[in-house]
């Protein structure tokens, strides 16, 4: 029986026949050859030598250690996913780009231009790195490009009262450090942001604190200890599975010797 698999990677498709029984380890060898071919920027063919994906021992995300810069506040409650970034951003599969169409809706007029009043598009608040919001920030759908958007705008931290449980697992693969603080110690914030004359934060992970830009007290904040060490180390979920890498390599170089058929052309 022969069947046709359609292979599609982040700037690779490749269509090939494939024949039974061989037919599931073809398509793993496959799979491992276009994460080689996409990370070590090389053409892998029928005639190269295998090449394991975890010969690619990168993470895409960047540590979080300390952050400092400007606080943007987005006095809103239950701000959804489609509300940070509107469904018809959905059909690109890459991280990067969706920063411009962040608060789509709320940062643009129909034709194209500016509202003035939304918080993102005032000066003092146009390049921050920080946004404090309401309650259940990032409900509604699913949708990873939420986390993607934010990051791609700049944002590295979002403070509120509460999150969606999705998306806040959702910053935690992607680099943006989710802080979960009082109602009434985000309206502070909020208020600090909005009228401080410089209103720089800094976010202190290692520390678990936040310092403040009018000389108040320090706020700190709690976060679970393994989310805290992903971000400090830059660990995402191929991160962490490349930590495993040499046993995975050892695994494979063991069942390549003792179960050579499901490697051909290995």
């Amino acid at each position: 029986m022969t069947m046709t698999v359609v292979l599609k990677w982040p700037g690779v498709v490749r269509v090939v026949q494939l024949t039974a029984p061989a037919a599931v380890a073809g398509v793993a060898q496959l799979l491992d050859n276009l994460v080689a071919e996409t990370c070590n920027g090389r053409t892998i063919d029928g005639n190269t030598a295998f090449t394991p994906a975890t010969s690619c021992r990168t993470s895409s995300m960047q540590p979080f250690k300390t952050l400092t810069g400007t606080a943007a506040p987005l006095d809103a409650t239950n701000v959804d996913t489609d509300a940070i970034i509107p469904k018809q951003h959905l059909k690109t599969i890459q991280r990067t780009g969706l920063g411009k169409a962040l608060f789509e809706e709320w940062r643009y007029e129909l034709d194209g231009s500016e509202k003035p009043d939304f918080v993102l598009n005032k000066p003092r608040h146009r390049n921050a790195s920080i946004l404090i919001a309401g309650a259940n920030f990032g409900c509604g759908s699913s949708r990873e490009h939420a986390p993607w958007a934010l990051l791609d705008y700049g944002i590295r931290c979002v403070i509120a009262p509460s999150f969606a449980d999705i998306f806040y697992n959702n910053c935690f693969n992607n680099g943006i450090l989710p802080i979960t603080l009082p109602a009434d110690e985000v309206a502070a914030l909020m208020r600090e942001a909005e009228d401080a004359p410089d209103p720089t934060f800094t976010i202190d992970l290692e520390r678990k604190v936040i310092v403040r830009p009018q000389g108040n007290r320090e706020l700190p904040f709690d976060i679970d200890d393994f989310g805290r060490h992903r971000l400090l180390e830059g660990l995402d979920q191929v991160g962490l599975t490349l930590v495993r890498a040499p046993a995975i390599d050892s695994f494979e170089n063991r069942q390549r010797v003792g179960e050579p058929w499901l490697y051909p052309g290995a």
